[in-house]
């Protein structure tokens, strides 16, 4: 008898043609938080609706108390802004930013670390904000009032300058808010004052922050020991306790986890 063989391999490929044996199941990564929206009234009654990134290791999907005071101070003090223009680091939602620019600000670059998600949110708060509509229709940036901005701290300021009607003038205000708590880019955000305040007499840097870790206060703190080394002047300029704390199961003294502190930053002696 002829013995018959019979050649299964084609079978077995059909089985498992197309199929990735090594990919993950589906559903065993769980899904990325979903962006969130927080509101922000002005004093003027108007309400900002700020879009915020679902999750992000940088923490830009937090509205921070430090943004929303430094926001408030700067309804209370238009001198700051009116026909000034601003730079903003770390903006996050961009909210004060946002405030700038409605209460007429020459020109506002609102900037974060170069993440795709975290920029293309700064750009959707603004066109929810419609900021730029009565501005100009033009793709082309220089003709907005308000653009977004990748950057990393003490990198070239040349695409943040550039923005500028002057380029190497610098920027009349600048905004930190709450980016002390980063304890290891102190220098690098003293360098991008440095390079990017006008040098002028009316010139000023606020930096607010609230201490979320009491612990380490005085580490915030020492970001001013390494501005006035540079050569800058440190005045406070707020100091503000709040209903309650933005993380409630958080460690640490509560009372001072309630505060912001405001600060202001400007050349010693005028500029130059």
């Amino acid at each position: 008898m002829t013995e018959v063989r019979v050649d299964d391999r084609k079978d077995d490929e059909s089985d498992t043609e197309g199929i990735d044996i090594f990919a993950d199941p589906e559903g065993f990564y769980p899904p990325s938080p979903k962006p969130t929206t927080e509101t922000h009234t002005l004093l003027s009654g108007r309400v900002l609706s700020l879009r915020l990134v679902g999750h992000n290791p940088l923490w830009g999907h937090h509205l921070w108390q430090a943004g929303r005071l430094i926001s408030t101070y700067l309804e209370t003090h238009p001198d700051l802004i009116t026909s000034k223009t601003v730079l903003e680091l770390g903006a996050g939602a961009g909210l004060p930013s946002l405030v700038c620019t409605l209460l007429g600000a020459k020109k506002v670059v609102v900037t974060d670390y170069p993440d795709p998600d975290l920029i293309s949110n700064l750009w959707a708060n603004i066109d929810t904000a419609q900021l730029n509509i009565a501005t100009s229709t033009s793709s082309d940036p220089t003709t907005k009032k308000i653009v977004a901005e990748g950057y990393c701290w003490g990198a070239s300021p040349t695409p943040l300058l550039a923005h500028l009607p002057t380029p190497s003038s610098g920027f009349d205000l600048l905004i930190l808010a709450d980016l002390l708590f980063n304890h290891s880019e102190h220098a690098k955000l003293v360098q991008t004052i440095l390079d990017t305040l006008s040098r002028s007499k009316d010139a000023r840097a606020l930096v607010f922050f609230t201490p979320y870790r009491p612990w380490l206060y005085e580490k915030d703190m020492a970001f001013f020991d390494l501005v006035r080394e540079k050569g800058l002047c440190v005045e406070k300029v707020l100091e503000e306790r709040l209903e309650k704390v933005m993380f409630e199961e958080d460690p640490g003294d509560e009372e001072l986890r309630r505060m912001v502190f405001g600060f202001e930053v400007r050349w010693c002696g005028g500029g130059v």
